[in-house]
């Protein structure tokens, strides 16, 4: 049977420096995110969009300035995670920037462990000690593991959220040089463009869902810029060189086929930089596909 779903919208986008991802929600609902839900057979209810601080109030800095906004924000998302898992609803949160990961894997992981399967161009593995931009949402996964700021580590409950051999990594090509020497460090499992471009994505796929598969469920954390520019153009911070539609779907129809996805971020969607909504029309797809949607 499958669970119901909630959907939460995370309009944020204090945890990067360049405007439109707090535009993602509306467009992925424009994109018709509950009609294809319920088109799969999933029941779906919408909570609409949690509050987030109005940047125009905020330091203008930004940065590190905005750290107790997001702590804020995260709060909110840590909640309503915790209670959509605690009522046995599957919760799909839709942002935002990456930073928003903070607050929803914290809360969906309260209760008990799941797998994280980080779908990304970048690690997000950056601590305040290490950024070179200052942006928060290159630290959620550190913070998730224990490292970086204490009022992101301890976000919700005290320490790390997660267990570094239950994070698997994919699609990973664009790496700061200390957050290389943190991530190698960290013993998670990484699987690059090189592994999927020498392997192929199927390969690396079902090996990555194998090091999760001692755990009851999967929270997949999906980047839009894990793909290609070309493919999906409407992110903030594009890298050449990632995955293809073809590519991204399989990893999804892998996920549904082999692993039990508990929950959903999708982040980085930025329509500002978008063509007639082409990238929030992917992620829908990808969702779906995630959540058992196929050719036959």
């Amino acid at each position: 049977m499958r669970p119901p779903i909630t959907v939460v919208g995370i309009p944020m986008d204090l945890g990067q420096a360049r405007r439109g991802v707090d535009m993602g929600p509306s467009a992925l609902r424009y994109a018709g995110l509950q009609a294809r839900l319920e088109g799969l057979g999933y029941a779906v209810e919408d909570l609409g969009n949690l509050e987030i601080a109005e940047r125009s109030v905020l330091p203008p800095e930004g940065g590190m300035a905005f750290l107790p906004a997001v702590v804020r924000a995260c709060e909110r998302m840590y909640a309503a995670g915790r209670e959509a898992i605690a009522q046995g609803r599957l919760p799909i949160f839709v942002g935002g920037d990456h930073s928003i990961s903070v607050g929803t894997i914290g809360g969906v992981t309260h209760d008990g462990p799941c797998g994280v399967l980080w779908v990304d161009a970048h690690g997000d593995f950056n601590t305040p000690g290490t950024t070179p931009s200052g942006n928060i949402h290159g630290m959620p996964l550190a913070a998730l593991c224990g490292l970086g700021a204490s009022e992101l580590v301890n976000l919700g409950r005290p320490g790390p959220k997660l267990r570094r051999e239950d994070v698997v990594m994919i699609g990973i090509r664009d790496l700061d040089a200390p957050e290389k020497t943190l991530l190698k460090d960290s013993g998670i499992a990484v699987y690059t463009m090189r592994d999927i471009d020498d392997r192929g994505v199927a390969d690396v796929a079902r090996e990555a869902l194998d090091r999760l598969s001692h755990l009851p469920r999967v929270h997949v954390s999906l980047d839009m810029d894990c793909m290609d520019p070309r493919e999906a153009p409407g992110v903030g911070t594009p890298v050449t060189g990632g995955l293809t539609y073809r590519e991204a779907h399989l990893l999804m129809e892998l996920i549904a086929d082999e692993a039990t996805v508990g929950s959903i971020d999708v982040v980085e969607i930025n329509p500002i930089l978008d063509l007639k909504n082409r990238t929030a029309e992917i992620a829908l797809e990808l969702v779906a596909s995630a959540l058992g949607k196929s050719i036959l």
